[in-house]
């Protein structure tokens, strides 16, 4: 089967085609074929080799962890899918991503695809759905009537965490350039914060969540928005635990876990309208695809999920 691999660390010029073998599956995992996957920041922070400590792969590397597919083949113990069913998928970490034309899933990471949205936009949601969801339901426990500020508002995790807490009845405030403004109050924000004119931290208080997407300077100032007892909650760099001591507030960093039951709330929110799949732009499943999609990944201006169609 084709696939884009990685067989050493380096620039998006490390991506290349390559034939290797089908998986094989077990008897708990379904086999299944790709229709489209979606880039996000850990691929190309991977191909770096800048997780290689935490991830210490073998080469080559199939990344990617977004599936969107059909099912062609059942292991011997899978109950609850069956082959022809359409899937999205968050799969396990391992080397064998979804950069391919088939993938090895373990059924309990699977959820059935809904039946009112195309492939394209399913596989946009896997790993910034669960991001989102994991960060502000698990984590910061956000509650309806709460404040909420969530950074990077038109990324592909900021657009669904959006619509995630205004889901759940929060008043959501978000962070991005002028001309996403209309589009983010689309979504649900009540409050667009223009990050190129305005220093949040001089405009926003008393907020009970900050959802940080940026790290940095950014995550530091955040402290500055919540009110005492207030949670900040990372998905980039592991916060400054004094910081939050010096501020009376608590902070977390977020690594996402797989999880198919989460998935299948998130598609129910799909079907039902209640949550919107954000693509920005596709590309076909090729090696200069691929790079073309790195390259906009790592510029950190994609409007939504980039996503890569094997149609």
């Amino acid at each position: 089967m084709k696939a884009i691999v990685i067989e050493e660390y380096g620039d998006r010029e490390q991506l290349k085609e390559m034939d290797v073998p089908k998986p094989k599956i077990n008897d708990k995992q379904v086999l299944v074929e790709m229709k489209a996957t979606s880039i996000n920041p850990i691929d190309w922070k991977v191909r770096e080799g800048y997780l290689k400590q935490m991830m210490p792969f073998e080469f080559p590397i199939v990344l990617g962890w977004d599936a969107a597919g059909v099912i062609k083949e059942v292991g011997n113990d899978v109950k609850g899918f069956q082959v022809g069913d359409a899937i999205f998928s968050r799969p396990a970490t391992t080397r064998f991503g979804t950069y391919a034309e088939y993938v090895a899933i373990d059924e309990d990471l699977l959820a059935k695809k809904p039946e009112n949205i195309r492939f394209e936009e399913t596989a946009s949601i896997p790993l910034a759905g669960l991001t989102a969801w994991q960060a502000l339901f698990d984590t910061a426990h956000l509650e309806k009537g709460e404040k909420v500020l969530i950074h990077a508002g038109a990324g592909g995790v900021g657009s669904l965490a959006i619509q995630l807490a205004r889901e759940k009845g929060a008043y959501v405030t978000t962070t991005a350039s002028e001309k996403n403004h209309a589009f983010l109050k689309e979504l649900g924000a009540d409050e667009v914060i223009d990050y190129k004119t305005t220093n949040f931290e001089e405009v926003l208080h008393d907020y009970d969540v900050v959802f940080d997407t940026m790290g940095g300077e950014i995550q530091t100032k955040s402290y500055q928005v919540l009110k005492d007892g207030g949670r900040l909650v990372t998905i980039v760099s592991a916060p400054d635990q004094d910081k939050a001591n010096e501020f009376g507030v608590t902070a977390s960093h977020v690594w996402l876990t797989p999880n198919g039951k989460q998935l299948e709330q998130l598609g129910a929110l799909l079907q039902n309208g209640k949550l919107k799949a954000i693509v920005g732009h596709v590309f076909p499943f090729s090696e200069q695809g691929m790079k073309e999609a790195h390259a906009l990944s790592e510029s950190h201006h994609a409007k939504g999920k980039i996503v890569i169609s094997f149609e």
